[in-house]
C-alpha cells in the first residue's frame, strides 16, 4: 500500500512538473504602423525573444531597435539615430503577465482572449500598460498576438517640428509569436 501512494503521488508530481513550462521564440514580430495625412510610416522586426510561462502568465519580451526594417533607407535612418537614438538605447523590452492564464486549455486547441498587463520599456522609459491578446493553440503549439497603441511623447521621443506633419503623435505596435521552442 505504501509502494502504491508513493507510485501515484510520484505521478501526480511528475505531470505537475510537466504541465509547468516555458515556451519561446527568438523570432517573434513586432512591427509599428504610424499613419498621417502626408505619409504612412511602417516597420517590421522580427527578431523578437519572446518567453510565456504558461503556468504563471509571465511573459517577456525583448527587441533589438536596430532590428526594424522600413520600407525606405532614410526612414531607418532617422529611426535609429534622432527619434529612437538606438546606439544609447538599443534593446524595447516588455515584461508583465497575461492576467487570465488560466483561462487558457493549452491543451485543447483553441482562440483564447487574453489581456496582458507590465511594464513596456522604450527609449529609456518605463510605463505600465495593459493590452488586449490572444493565444492561440492548434497542435499543441502556441501562438500570441496583440495590438495596442502608444503615444511617442510618454516615451520621450520628440518630432521635430520640420516633419511633426509627417509622424503620427501615436504609434501602433503589432506584436506576434509563434512560440515553438520549449524550455
Amino acid at each position: 500500500m505504501k509502494r502504491f501512494f508513493f507510485i501515484v503521488t510520484l505521478l501526480i508530481l511528475s505531470s505537475v512538473a510537466a504541465n509547468a513550462q516555458r515556451v519561446y521564440t527568438k523570432n517573434g514580430l513586432i512591427s509599428f504602423f504610424s499613419s498621417t495625412k502626408m505619409e504612412d510610416i511602417k516597420a517590421d522586426n522580427n527578431q523578437v525573444l519572446c518567453v510565456l510561462n504558461t503556468q504563471t502568465g509571465e511573459l517577456q519580451f525583448s527587441v533589438l531597435n536596430k532590428g526594424f526594417h522600413f520600407p525606405k533607407a532614410l526612414m531607418e535612418e532617422h529611426f535609429n539615430e534622432n527619434y529612437i537614438e538606438s546606439n544609447k538605447f538599443p534593446k524595447s523590452t516588455f515584461k508583465g503577465t497575461v492576467a487570465d492564464i488560466s483561462k487558457v486549455n493549452f491543451t485543447q486547441d483553441g482562440t483564447y482572449p487574453v489581456s496582458v498587463k507590465g511594464d513596456l520599456v522604450i527609449h529609456g522609459v518605463t510605463k505600465s500598460i495593459t493590452a488586449p491578446g490572444s493565444i492561440v493553440i492548434k497542435d499543441g503549439k502556441v501562438a500570441t498576438s496583440s495590438k495596442f497603441i502608444i503615444k511617442l511623447a510618454d516615451y520621450n521621443i520628440s518630432i521635430p517640428g520640420a516633419v511633426k506633419s509627417n509622424i503620427s503623435e501615436s504609434i501602433e505596435i503589432t506584436v506576434k509569436c509563434n512560440l515553438d521552442q520549449k524550455m
